[in-house]
């Protein structure tokens, strides 16, 4: 049985119960002449090499460890889907990809994305079947250009002064989300200290009643019911308990929000940040801030973090330097 790499689910805060993750072995070729979308790599490219996502191929993870520059590099692997699954909305996401994103199923083009530090999705059912699927993945990444970000990314082909070793194509994880066709699409929390209460802003995808039920380790301490037509639609929601979101105290609060079949959980921490003056309040106090500048890189992913336990780490690292 393979180990697929970054298993956790991505976004905590959005979760829903079916999803399938992407990560792992898919084919793989380098693009040297920026050619493959006019010769139509989706169907005819010749993928020689193999990568694991969702590490860049300049990484040592990756399996490719290629360190020149790659102006466009491709990616194809097989999904299944069930019938079940395409009786309702299959939700293809991308953590990030740098930098020009071109997205084919079935060798359809389904969508384009520009930006390599940002998270995106396509509604991916009207081009699927039952049973095995193609995906291919195009990604453009000019990085001499001057007409993308960069980051701290070497212009040159070595490392210098503070810029580093580049980062082309996927870099975050990828997943498949499966969803009714009426679903929640977006939530925002407003917490209030002073009411102990959250206001909660959402939004679904077709016409029902939101059940948004919060619990504090698992004990029940607020509830409300509000009716969605596609638009925005917001409830302050009261607190029984009050658990103040502190530091070295992370307490929160879980939310789980119901339409239909439509199951998201969530969660939200209760604190109130301010200025006052020069201060920085955090729940009322006082709080002085020693901060520790952490640039993200690793030294067999690069962008991406091994595993979820290198953030706990850079966490600790950054609690022992102050």
């Amino acid at each position: 049985m393979t180990t697929i790499p970054r298993p956790e689910f991505p976004e905590p805060q959005f979760q829903r119960d079916h999803w399938q993750n992407l990560n792992g072995q898919w084919d793989f070729l380098i693009d040297d002449g920026d050619s493959g979308l006019d010769r139509h790599f989706e169907t005819t490219g010749d993928f020689d090499q193999q990568i694991t996502v969702p590490f860049c191929p300049e990484s040592e993870l990756s399996g490719i460890h290629h360190l020149d520059f790659m102006p466009a590099v491709w990616y194809r692997r097989t999904v299944t889907v069930s019938a079940a699954e395409l009786a309702g909305v299959v939700r293809l996401h991308f953590g990030a990809v740098d930098y020009e994103t071109h997205v084919f199923v079935n060798g359809e083009a389904v969508g384009t994305h520009r930006g390599g530090y940002s998270s995106f999705a396509f509604d991916i059912q009207a081009h699927l079947h039952e049973g095995a699927n193609t995906l291919v993945v195009c990604a453009r990444d000019d990085l001499r250009s001057g007409k993308q970000p960069n980051g701290k990314q070497s212009h040159l082909y070595y490392s210098h002064d503070c810029d580093y070793t580049r980062t082309t194509g996927i870099w975050q994880t990828v997943w498949l989300e499966f969803l009714p066709q009426t679903h929640v699409q977006s939530v925002k929390f407003f917490p209030n200290v002073a009411r102990t209460s959250v206001a909660v802003q959402l939004q679904t995808v077709g016409a029902g009643d939101v059940t948004i039920a919060i619990s504090y380790q698992g004990q029940p301490c607020g509830q409300a019911t509000v009716a969605s037509t596609g638009q925005l639609a917001t409830v302050e929601i009261p607190l029984s308990e009050q658990h103040l979101w502190e530091l070295g105290h992370g307490r929160l609060y879980d939310v789980t929000l119901t339409i239909g079949d439509d199951v998201v959980h969530s969660y939200f921490g209760l604190r109130e940040v301010r200025l006052e003056g020069y201060k920085f309040m955090l729940n009322d106090r006082s709080v002085f801030q020693r901060l520790v500048l952490d640039q993200g890189f690793y030294p067999t992913g690069i962008y991406t973090a091994p595993s979820d336990a290198d953030f706990v780490r850079d966490i600790e690292l950054a609690k022992a330097a102050v």
